[in-house]
């Protein structure tokens, strides 16, 4: 299967493959017109860029120029893993279709054994927003990759569950200090620790990182976030209202939150809840900053 994923991807098509946090769907980042039919297929906005992922922190060098000793020190630190790095680009590695023509790319190493599988056999940079419409629930397992884009995608890997379930972490490290874009698998602290002082956050209102917008990991259903006190009272208000509602409570552990956060969005909308009550975590915590950052943006949601 990793073969004709090669042979799909070396002929400008589109592969969906596990990773640790979400799975994404696959283009050649070298390829303007796979990249094209990548933005076509995921409706995403030509001047919104992907992460493009690579095999091995070894060959950074070979998709960034210029690249500072902190990149290198974040890459040993936390590669493979839920982290992405931005830096300048490559330009003969990485196309400008795959960075809305930006000079800097965002590029990680997958901790997902399939994903490497299949970095390594292509021997290139694939660039893989998360498989599914864009501004909607990111996809944790194949059939979710199944179920939103069906035949738009050439080839599908199965490599069950994702075991982070949120986003990677987005630093930039192409200023003077380096910068969060993006909350995700990586931690701030567990960023501080790397790099002596906690790194400064941007991200609102900005295009340079993905699934940064305001409105971004949106079921159908209205998400509205609820202190876990009063999910019982908004709940009896809103079914005396008329509508279907459905409970998304907080597991006590944050990376399981993690983990099935968008499995459970995702079955709520299949039950066809008209809203969803959300009770975010802590976030005194990476993975609890991330999934809280998620839930706001899925409350941000028009529906």
């Amino acid at each position: 299967m990793i073969d004709r994923a090669v042979e799909t991807l070396r002929a400008g098509g589109l592969v969906a493959f596990p990773t640790e946090t979400v799975y994404g769907l696959g283009a050649d980042a070298s390829n303007p017109a796979a990249l094209k039919r990548l933005f076509d297929v995921k409706g995403r906005p030509a001047s919104h860029p992907v992460i493009v992922h690579i095999a091995r922190g070894a060959v950074l060098g070979e998709f960034a120029r210029d690249v500072p000793p902190v990149a290198y020190e974040l890459a040993g630190a936390f590669w493979p893993g839920p982290l992405t790095l931005v830096v300048r680009r490559r330009t003969d590695r990485v196309a400008a279709e795959a960075v809305g023509g930006r000079d800097t790319v965002g590029l990680r190493v997958p901790d997902h054994v399939i994903a490497l599988q299949l970095l390594e056999a292509f021997a290139g940079g694939i660039a893989a927003p998360s498989a599914n419409r864009f501004g909607r629930v990111s996809p944790t397992t194949a059939q979710h990759v199944r179920d939103d884009l069906g035949t738009d995608v050439d080839v599908v890997l199965d490599g069950g569950p994702c075991t982070v379930g949120v986003e990677s972490t987005i630093v930039d490290v192409t200023g003077p200090a380096p910068l969060v874009l993006r909350v995700g698998g990586v931690g701030e602290d567990a960023l501080a620790r790397v790099l002596g002082a906690r790194p400064a956050r941007r991200t609102e209102g900005e295009v340079a990182a993905p699934g940064t917008l305001a409105s971004h990991y949106a079921p159908d259903a209205r998400v509205e976030l609820v202190r876990s006190d009063a999910v019982e009272g908004q709940a009896r208000l809103l079914r005396a209202e008329g509508f279907a509602v459905g409970v998304l409570e907080a597991p006590a552990d944050v990376a399981e939150y993690a983990r099935v956060l968008y499995r459970r969005l995702r079955e709520l909308d299949a039950r066809g809840v008209d809203v969803i009550l959300a009770v975010a975590p802590p976030e005194t915590t990476g993975l609890g900053a991330a999934v809280a950052d998620r839930l706001r943006r899925a409350a941000a949601g028009a529906h």
